[in-house]
């Protein structure tokens, strides 16, 4: 079925995320995707996410005041009011755009543009990027009409608003994505091992200060066989270069790569954050991976993330209170002493991928509002696609035969 005569009519849509990458980077995704299906698409966010590097140019952003609503009660009347003030702006966004639908990818941002959504009686979707339900999602998911997951267990998600749940994953850029029909690269016992270290979109001094060393304590057969490339502060990356020279392992270093997504098609091995994104690509690509979840990351959300890949052999997960040198190459060698045991927890990884995130996500909002809501992947239902993808999860052969 074509999108024509799936939906009928051109539409619009309006999208509010926070401002960072991990909320507007699948925002972004579902926007390719409805634009490709004919239909028109605004983006309700703040300052940094109306100037973000990535945004589509065919999508208008709107900047909204959004609030906080942190610790002290006393900035809570301040954050109430730019709230209210975000809601009575999205109200007369939706006089003139006329949405379909609202989804809403958490972030403060999202909530005056679902709370305006409610207001109006627009139908509304939440999408979670993490394992554990966000603030805003938590407190939006009894107002919502769906809920779109990015995992099949999601901590903070009532039993009560279980028949809201549709589980899509978490879209991924078109060309991280494109990367899932290659095969892993070649690995030999002697060819070099291409490791890649990023640290989130705020960079992490932990993998500066760890990584190199971890390295430097591998077998010599190994460390020799070493290609490094790793993200980090402006500020650390003297001490990082002269340290990856003391261990004499060469190592290209930066604080942004734009290539990331082709750094990421050479990588036999991650080593990193555990954030939304970064796992939603490793498993759309498949990748091995040491993951070390941001320890004050809100409701240790980043562990949560590391759940699904690390049971399926994808990854190893290491608290960051137990990152040290001696551990990091334990875990390496473990990894990449052969090269059957990096390619098997590369077929670990992938079989965690959802990759029709996008477009499950784009057939849940086009049926919100008009035609009966789609059986769109839901959770606890064995519909066609969401097998399939049960199928490829429990075969490690899938992916050949894909």
């Amino acid at each position: 079925m074509n999108s024509e005569t799936r939906t009928g009519a051109t539409r619009h849509f309006v999208l509010a995320a926070g401002g960072t990458g991990g909320h507007l980077i699948p925002a972004f995704a579902l926007a390719h995707e409805l634009h490709a299906r004919g239909h028109h698409v605004a983006l309700i966010t703040d300052e940094r996410g109306a100037n973000i590097p990535g945004k589509p140019d065919f999508l208008t952003a709107h900047v909204l005041p959004a609030g906080r609503f942190g610790k002290n009660p006393l900035k809570w009347i301040g954050g109430l009011r730019a709230v209210l003030e975000g809601r009575n702006m999205a109200l007369r966004l939706f006089e003139s755009f006329s949405p379909s639908a609202v989804v809403g990818f958490g972030g403060y941002p999202a909530l005056p543009a679902l709370l305006a959504a409610t207001s109006a009686k627009v139908p509304s979707v939440v999408h979670e990027q993490n394992a554990v339900l966000g603030r805003v999602n938590r407190l939006l998911a009894g107002r919502v009409d769906a809920i779109a997951t990015s995992y099949p267990e999601v901590q903070r998600l009532k039993p009560k608003h279980a028949d809201k749940v549709h589980l899509v994953g978490n879209p991924v850029r078109e060309e991280v994505l494109a990367l899932r029909a290659e095969d892993f690269p070649a690995l030999t016992e002697e060819g070099l091992l291409r490791v890649l270290i990023t640290g989130g979109s705020q960079g992490a001094r932990v993998l500066s200060e760890i990584v190199p060393d971890g390295l430097a304590m591998l077998p010599p057969a190994l460390r020799q066989r070493l290609q490094v490339t790793q993200q980090c502060r402006t500020e650390d990356v003297d001490a990082v270069r002269e340290r990856y020279a003391s261990h004499d392992i060469p190592a290209e270093l930066g604080t942004y790569f734009e290539d990331m997504h082709d750094r990421l098609a050479g990588t036999h091995l991650f080593i990193g954050r555990a954030g939304a994104s970064t796992i939603a690509e490793l498993t759309a690509v498949g990748r091995p991976a040491i993951l070390v979840p941001l320890p004050i990351a809100t409701d240790d959300h980043q562990a949560a993330n590391t759940r699904e890949i690390v049971k399926a052999g994808g990854a190893r997960m290491i608290r960051q209170t137990a990152f040290t040198p001696k551990e990091l190459a334990k875990q390496i060698q473990a990894l990449a002493m052969r090269p059957e045991t990096l390619s098997n927890a590369a077929h670990g990884a992938w079989n965690c991928g959802r990759p029709d995130a996008a477009k499950d996500l784009a057939d849940l909002v086009e049926n919100m509002g008009g035609v009966d809501l789609m059986d769109v992947i839901r959770v606890g239902e064995n519909n066609a696609r969401g097998a399939s993808q049960a199928a490829a999860a429990a075969n490690p052969a899938t992916k050949d035969a894909a």
